[in-house]
């Protein structure tokens, strides 16, 4: 949704007061190094004073977690100014574009789930990206039908689809908010324009990224040092997105759906400028499918787990119907065994959590696509679950990969055979944050621009990664004789593991969680509604607990060193292959206390730790 007519003047929007912790210091008296080109951010001077990362907060007048303490911070004072959780989202989601620009930006799209306290409904917007209208189901195919190589993909014009973040933040702003978008979004100007310090997290991505950045002249202009990924505790500066932001208050969102910044998307695209002696694929968006794009209201997916109400995004994220299997299958486990999930050790927990996950990965992969007639329902319902708990064996892993259900509302003891699918690929990057403010009213939101670094591609003077969200679809039927659902399509937005989540409790939010993490999104938001909910975890331990990600592959990722301890070792006593990986996820929580109260959680340690907080902290902390 856009207003075509609407404008957002600065001298009419206002603009909120910029966070003083982010603008101390003597980096805030120059808008640049004296080194720095006129168009371009660089690392250099001091670094300025910002909010610690802490946690785990509680207290009273609203809360917010996410990733960034300055994030955060930005949340904090949209809700002490009289802005309500969606104004705090959107502010929070424009920061993050500074921030955490591999990660998210107005070059990528996301989902965005809302409770409102005056409707009690739950409400979500699709701000996925679509493809070309010239795409078809071979777009990713080469000339001898064999899928192209994947990164070769990735690092080009042909993975990038038309953004959907920023009209996201419109619809959220003009339906749930009570704030103009242009207010909103100059904190986020001022802190691209004055400089944020550099963190671990901030240049461990971009050192990841740096030969890869190289590739493309804006790219290593905009977020490298001499080639170099900026040093920790330096400034860092965007004042092209800063003028981007800029041009998007005072002219309203056309400027960049039908303007002069859509121009730059659809030519760079086309024609991505590149280093001496580098070549890749070219895109082939056109301004027709950046005018002609929506931010879409829908319909959440909605499960009961434990008398409570779990509230997902619907297609084309597969993070609420699989999620809610995973719950269900849980339940159904429960039912077959006598034994609760409270009850069994904790082996015989993550053995059940990676059956359920693994199966209901099994059906993501065959059903969920954005194509009609996917049997939400079915996939959400409790029936279809205990069909598909037919093959739990308490003492065995089932053989991956496991085959799909049929829910098609006839079930039985156990469901008739099918083929067992390979396991997809997916990213691993993505942000999240969560709002809760004072009047009742949640936010649970989740953005990306794909990998981390996106495309690889800026777009030229005006500071934002393009996304590479197109390689999301599957580039060839993943078995032969079976419809797959995400196939690539004219106009079609790929299927998504986002899974922004919110949990009623007596008809009355109780919970907001999600993470980033590609694939392993819907894993690690389903632990952590198992272990607080069901393992009996503080709101911050769950998030913090070692994590395993079953997703119907032969091997399940484990992190902080899960796959080598003992626990690891009864798994795999069990049958499951293990992979030990870093870190899964980077994810945050709020949980409504209730009596006016708020408890914020994010990250310990995955991504050097989040950002938890609320507007009245509690004084014993």
């Amino acid at each position: 949704m856009r207003a075509s007519s609407r404008t957002f003047a600065l001298g009419l929007a206002g603009a909120l007061a910029l966070p003083g912790t982010v603008l101390a210091g003597p980096a805030a008296a120059h808008e640049r190094p004296p080194h720095e080109h006129p168009g371009h951010a660089r690392g250099g001077g001091p670094p300025t004073a910002e909010p610690p990362k802490v946690p785990q907060m509680s207290g009273r007048g609203g809360a917010v977690s996410s990733v960034d303490p300055v994030a955060s911070r930005v949340g904090i004072d949209v809700l002490e100014r009289g802005g309500n959780a969606a104004d705090a989202a959107v502010a929070m989601a424009a920061t993050l574009g500074v921030t955490e620009p591999y990660s998210a930006g107005i070059g990528g799209g996301g989902f965005f789930v809302h409770y409102d306290a005056r409707t009690g409904e739950v409400r979500t917007i699709d701000g996925r990206e679509t493809a070309p209208a010239t795409y078809d189901e071979d777009e990713f195919l080469g000339a001898d039908g064999e899928p192209l190589d994947f990164d070769t993909v990735v690092n080009s014009g042909k993975s990038v689809g038309v953004p959907g973040t920023l009209a996201t933040w419109e619809a959220a702003a003009e339906e749930f908010g009570t704030m103009e978008l242009g207010r909103l979004l100059h904190p986020a100007e001022r802190i691209a324009q004055r400089g944020f310090a550099v963190d671990a997290n901030f240049a461990e991505q971009t050192a990841a990224n740096a030969e890869r950045f190289a590739q493309f002249p804006e790219t290593a202009e905009t977020f490298l040092v001499d080639g170099q990924a900026p040093e920790v505790g330096t400034v860092f500066r965007n004042p092209d997105l800063a003028r981007t932001y800029r041009t998007i208050r005072q002219q309203g969102t056309e400027a960049f759906y039908e303007g002069g910044i859509a121009e730059a998307i659809v030519a760079e695209t086309r024609t991505p400028t590149t280093a001496e002696g580098v070549e890749v694929l070219q895109g082939e968006l056109t301004l027709e499918d950046v005018a002609s794009y929506e931010a879409l209201f829908g319909e959440p997916t909605r499960s009961e787990y434990r008398g409570l109400e779990v509230y997902g995004m619907g297609v084309p994220s597969s993070g609420g119907t699989t999620v809610a299997e995973t719950l269900n299958l849980l339940e159904a486990y429960d039912e077959r065994t006598g034994e609760t999930l409270s009850e069994v050790p904790e082996e015989q927990y993550l053995h059940r959590f990676a059956e359920a996950t693994a199966t209901a990965f099994a059906d993501r992969n065959r059903w969920v696509g954005d194509v009609a007639d996917v049997p939400v329902a079915e996939l959400t319902g409790q029936a279809f679950a205990d069909e598909r708990a037919c093959g739990f064996d308490p003492a065995a892993a089932r053989p991956r990969p496991v085959p799909f259900g049929q829910p098609d509302g006839d079930y039985a003891a156990c469901g008739a055979a099918a083929p067992a699918q390979e396991a997809v690929a997916g990213g691993v990057s993505t942000t999240h944050l969560n709002v809760a403010d004072r009047w009742g009213n949640v936010v649970a939101y989740t953005l990306t621009i794909e990998q981390t670094g996106g495309s690889g591609i800026t777009v030229p003077g005006h500071g934002f990664l393009l996304n590479n969200e197109l390689t999301d679809f599957e580039f060839a039927p993943i078995t032969e004789g079976v419809p797959h659902p995400n196939l690539p399509g004219p106009g079609k937005r790929p299927r998504s593991s986002m899974s922004p989540t919110v949990v009623l409790r007596d008809g009355e939010p109780w919970l907001a969680v999600g993470t980033p993490g590609g694939a392993t999104i819907i894993t690690t938001v389903a632990q952590i509604v198992t272990g607080h909910v069901d393992r009996g975890l503080p709101l911050v331990d769950a998030i913090a607990a070692p994590r395993l990600s079953s997703r119907n592959g032969e091997t399940a990722g484990a992190d902080l060193g899960l796959a080598g301890s003992s626990l690891g070792a009864q798994l795999g006593g069990l049958g499951h292959e293990l992979e030990d990986v870093r870190w899964i996820g980077n994810a945050s929580a709020i949980r409504i206390l209730g009596d006016g109260r708020f408890e914020a959680a994010a990250e310990t340690e995955r991504g050097h730790g989040g950002s938890a907080m609320v507007v009245r902290p509690d004084r014993s902390r």
